[in-house]
């Protein structure tokens, strides 16, 4: 038999049809912008261009070079040994938001000023609202605990005159709340989103960050990257992810009449059942799961709400 080339799919069908980086990266248009990428490019075993995606600096200068093509940033970085996120997954979550938003919005996506998020957890890459400001023109408020992580998002935010005015951030001093002292006295936000920590320990973050790696470099030994695995609290919190997200939703109902829609990620669905139970007792009036696939990863977010029906008409009619 005759070898031939693997023919790959020129189009990631399963993100979202509005994902900027559906298509395979253009690493020639990408290096013409962002020079610096060159220098990590190379052909991989079916002859087509890439990178080392466990080399933390290449993914970084990979992601200076999309937010430069695609979104329009002059500036994007973020400190050693913080996330560097994937930023097709992240867009996703940003559009499967504005469909959320659409389906009260007589099936058109609001954008523009209007548009108030709050992301918990901005961290130091700031993606989300980056992501939510250029294709939407949202407002954002980025909340964090870290002292270091609010100075990076605060420094994108300064050096990127679109996103200048349009992003607040703020430091979250209680580790304990998640709204709290960030959802400030008459504010209102059409959104809230999360990426909640995953693990429940820094011993479970740091094996999972092996298993990362290993995965990458095809299961060689090799030591884990800190900068490819990020900090402390991106990855872990007293009792992991379900006990975030129990608190987040119990502390909710605090600020029903504060936000439209609340939603997180939820990285398991066996954790979903526990999460309705939650929403029930808190006497959520709707909620809704959204699944969201990037190749062969299938991530998902649940959204909920106090409003009724009536009050959810009379929230919408600012939109217009």
């Amino acid at each position: 038999m005759t070898d031939k080339k693997k023919i790959r799919p020129t189009v990631k069908t399963q993100l979202h049809p509005r994902n900027k980086n559906r298509g395979r990266y253009n690493f020639s248009n990408l290096s013409a912008v962002c020079p610096e990428l060159k220098a990590f490019v190379r052909l991989n075993p079916h002859g087509d261009e890439s990178i080392d995606f466990a080399n933390a600096q290449a993914v970084k200068t990979l992601n200076q070079a999309i937010l430069k093509a695609d979104y329009g940033l002059n500036f994007w970085d973020i400190p050693a040994n913080y996330l560097c996120p994937p930023i097709p997954g992240r867009a996703d979550y940003i559009h499967y938001l504005a469909d959320l938003l659409t389906e009260a919005n007589n099936g058109l996506a609001p954008t523009g000023n209007k548009i108030n998020c709050l992301d918990i957890g901005v961290g130091a890459n700031c993606i989300y609202p980056v992501i939510g400001c250029m294709e939407y023109g949202w407002n954002f408020v980025g909340a964090d605990i870290d002292a270091t992580a609010l100075r990076s998002a605060e420094k994108i935010v300064q050096l990127n005159e679109a996103l200048s005015h349009k992003i607040v951030i703020r430091h979250q001093a209680n580790s304990k709340n998640i709204f709290k002292q960030i959802i400030l006295p008459g504010e209102q936000f059409d959104l809230s989103l999360c990426n909640p920590p995953f693990h429940a320990s820094a011993a479970q973050a740091a094996a999972g960050t092996l298993r990362k790696t290993r995965n990458l470099r095809q299961k060689r030994n090799v030591v884990p990257s800190l900068n490819f695995g990020g900090q402390s609290n991106e990855l872990w919190c007293d009792g992991g992810e379900e006990a975030f997200l129990k608190r987040m939703i119990w502390q909710s109902k605090d600020y029903a009449h504060s936000c439209f829609w609340f939603t997180s990620l939820v990285s398991k669905s066996e954790r979903l059942p526990t999460i309705y139970r939650i929403l029930k007792k808190v006497d959520a009036s709707q909620v809704k799961t959204s699944t969201m696939r990037q190749g062969n990863k299938v991530s998902r977010f649940v959204a909920w709400t106090f409003l009724s029906d009536h009050e959810q008409k009379q929230w919408t009619n600012r939109w217009k």
